[in-house]
């Protein structure tokens, strides 16, 4: 699908605030909002749009310590990635799993109430799962959000 200026400007201000009518939208970027609706439609249509999600602040519903996890699998050819997936993406805690290349196997987004909390996640959900070998922590001090390429 070809993306002119306009899809691309209604994309960065859908990225910024889904929540947004397309009567807001419309008025943005100088179109109708049935022109604007029409365009919103053929984009989820064609897959470009591939759904809205509600993004809640965890600090503010009780989830005030972020960790990203690097996990490498200790052995690979005795459980499959699809076992390790499913029984991480099981752990309520863990907000993103990402297969990735390099260091590690897996990046895990994870959320907790503190420290404390986090430590129990580590040692009694992550640590404890089929496979996991070395695991290393990185606890997030800040964090910028943005609209993405666009």
């Amino acid at each position: 699908m070809n993306l002119d200026d306009i899809d691309r400007a209604l994309l960065r201000a859908v990225a910024i605030n889904a929540g947004q009518s397309t009567t807001q939208l419309g008025q943005k970027l100088g179109l109708s909002q049935p022109a604007t609706w029409r365009r919103l439609r053929r984009l989820q249509d064609a897959g470009v749009i591939a759904g809205r999600q509600l993004m809640l602040d965890a600090e503010k519903v009780g989830f005030g310590v972020t960790v990203f996890l690097g996990v490498k699998l200790a052995t690979k050819g005795r459980i499959s990635l699809e076992d390790f997936e499913r029984a991480v993406s099981a752990i309520p805690e863990v907000q993103l799993v990402e297969h990735v290349l390099g260091l590690y196997d897996y990046r895990l987004r994870v959320v907790a109430r503190d420290l404390a909390d986090f430590e129990r996640v580590l040692r009694r959900r992550v640590m404890t799962l089929p496979g996991v070998g070395n695991v290393e922590a990185n606890v997030l001090l800040s964090e910028e959000r943005l609209p993405g390429p666009l």
